[in-house]
């Protein structure tokens, strides 16, 4: 009866169970982070999670000093702080109730130790088993406490953004923002609104562009490197450094002067004009096709060395029996391309064309840095150009308008669309169904 009053009483009093079974400094340590914890509540906490309500009330104003006669600033509250002490008190507090639960287990198991007769470390022990048996926790500490400060801390609160209306009208301190529920997505999502007439036509651009870049340079790259590799080629290592070259110049070096070459003067434009091919410029970065098949065809030209290496690695990697055998068979090499080369490489890289896909998706640099969205259009949304991807149109309503509510609500649409892209994608493809098929 009074064991079983224990283990309840653990649940409120972290680390009892501990010291009630002689791990005492393990217990006291439980029992200090739950008090800490509940001073941090009493203290800030819980006006934290109160102000999360709302958000904050108090505006920003000049009031008159009557003592000294003058108008004075007084201070109001700031909804962009109170978000953030909301999510970092969420946070901690989803940390010390996983510590409050691990304490109970911890106590259970220290208690069943010695109802069994067993021996139960005390905090030496403890300490050494870190560095021998119990050695991955020590390690996975502090890549646990960066993810949490880096990664899940903003992205919640990138996530708690996208419902509110922090836009350039609810600019903190002097204006104050709130929630207003799934208002954006609805926006955003809807047909009618400008907004939306913006979105649809974004988002098509960027499922478009991801699939043209990806096996454009998928499928460039390996014709490539079969060239490369295939016999009677000479000089195989010159050719591959060749093709290398482009990835030894940073890519937004080039990228700007490609950008400079496709321009109304550019040198593209001038000698087609010097030998007489046109009259007029080629409207090569000005107009809304032209615009989109240049920066598929300048991603093509930078993206093609690094396939080609990596299907390079995997052609010399084909079992040269199996050619042989089909060689013996009467097999042609069109045939032995569909039946040996393309499914082997195919197998071997679709993790990288899924993430390789995903990556375009959100490749920021090649359309900023070539066409910086443009050309632009009074159709769309401030700003929108008809070559903008949604992740460059969410920097320039971050950049230029400030509407990062917008701009939460348009990431948590992408990574949506890449967290369901890539599970379906991955889960039907045979790298995944069939691991040892080419083993």
């Amino acid at each position: 009866m009074i064991k079983e009053l224990y283990t309840k009483l653990s649940y409120v009093v972290w680390g009892l169970l501990n010291i009630i079974h002689g791990q005492i400094v393990k217990g006291l340590i439980f029992l200090s982070l739950e008090i800490s914890y509940i001073l941090f509540m009493i203290i800030s906490g819980a006006r934290n999670l109160a102000q999360l309500i709302t958000l904050g009330d108090k505006l920003q104003g000049m009031n008159f000093n009557e003592e000294i006669g003058i108008y004075e600033m007084t201070a109001g509250d700031n909804s962009m702080l109170i978000l953030l002490y909301g999510v970092i008190t969420i946070v901690i507090s989803i940390v010390a109730l996983s510590i409050g639960f691990f304490s109970v287990s911890s106590g259970k198991a220290a208690r069943d130790r010695a109802m069994a007769g067993k021996h139960n470390n005390n905090f030496l022990e403890d300490l050494r088993s870190l560095t021998n048996n119990n050695i991955r926790f020590l390690l996975l500490s502090v890549p646990v406490v960066g993810l949490i400060v880096f990664t899940v801390m903003p992205l919640l609160y990138m996530i708690l953004m996208a419902f509110t209306n922090y836009d350039q009208n609810h600019q903190p301190p002097g204006n104050l923002f709130d929630w207003v529920g799934i208002k954006n997505f609805i926006t955003l999502l809807s047909t009618g609104d400008r907004l939306a007439s913006t979105f649809w036509p974004v988002l098509g651009w960027t499922l478009i562009w991801g699939f043209a870049a990806t096996f454009t340079c998928y499928f460039g790259g390996m014709i490539l490197a079969m060239i490369i590799n295939s016999k009677g080629i000479k000089f195989k290592k010159f050719w591959r450094t060749i093709f290398v070259f482009t990835m030894a110049i940073p890519g937004f070096i080039s990228l700007r002067v490609v950008a400079t070459m496709l321009g109304e003067k550019g040198i593209f434009n001038v000698l087609l004009q010097q030998w007489g091919f046109t009259s007029t410029s080629l409207p090569f970065l000005s107009n809304a096709t032209w615009a989109r098949f240049s920066v598929i065809i300048v991603n093509f030209w930078i993206g093609v060395p690094v396939t080609m290496l990596m299907v390079s690695g995997i052609l010399m990697n084909i079992p040269g029996e199996l050619y042989e055998a089909a060689r013996i068979d009467g097999a042609g090499p069109v045939t032995m391309f569909r039946k040996i080369t393309f499914p082997y490489m195919w197998f071997v890289t679709t993790p990288y064309l899924i993430s390789n896909l995903i990556s375009n998706f959100n490749n920021f640099n090649t359309i900023y840095f070539l066409t910086a969205g443009e050309p632009h259009t009074l159709d769309y949304y401030k700003g929108a150009g008809k070559t903008d991807l949604l992740v460059t149109w969410l920097y320039k309503l971050t950049k230029d308008s400030n509407d990062f509510n917008l701009a939460a609500t348009i990431g948590i649409i992408i990574f949506v669309i890449s967290a369901i892209f890539t599970l379906i994608s991955f889960s039907r493809s045979n790298s995944l169904k069939n691991e040892e098929g080419f083993s």
